[in-house]
């Protein structure tokens, strides 16, 4: 798949997410990389074998106060490993959305645990 074709996925995902959740959007960047550079890697924990298919950076909304001042929030998806584990186009349609709704979900403030009950982790 080439580069355009999985920002499309990523279009058509963000495209799906209702409102209030959309709105969300406007205050996080969400950006494509190829792969999770090693300095990432190494501050995520994981094992050079270990794929991330998706990454929240920021202070989650929850956790803003009136005298601090907002920094930028990101999420980022990993284009290798979602196409790697994900071959069939449909599949991998699937799992960028849900990939974006875990990382929105990070954004607005809610843990892994609740976003397993909520199906998308």
């Amino acid at each position: 798949m080439t580069e355009n074709q999985f920002q499309t996925l990523v279009e058509r995902a963000l495209d799906s997410i209702p409102a209030p959740f959309s709105r969300a959007l406007d205050e996080v960047a969400v950006v494509v990389e190829d792969d999770l550079s090693p300095a990432h890697r190494r501050e995520s924990g994981l094992a050079p074998d270990d794929d991330l298919y998706g990454l929240f950076e920021g202070v989650p909304r929850t956790e803003w106060a009136a005298d601090w001042a907002m920094v930028p929030s990101r999420i980022t998806l990993f284009r290798f490993a979602l196409e790697e584990d994900f071959p069939d186009p449909l599949e991998l349609e699937h799992e960028v959305r849900v990939t974006v709704l875990h990382e929105l979900g990070h954004y607005m403030g809610i843990d892994e645990d609740r976003l397993h009950d909520l199906g998308v982790d």
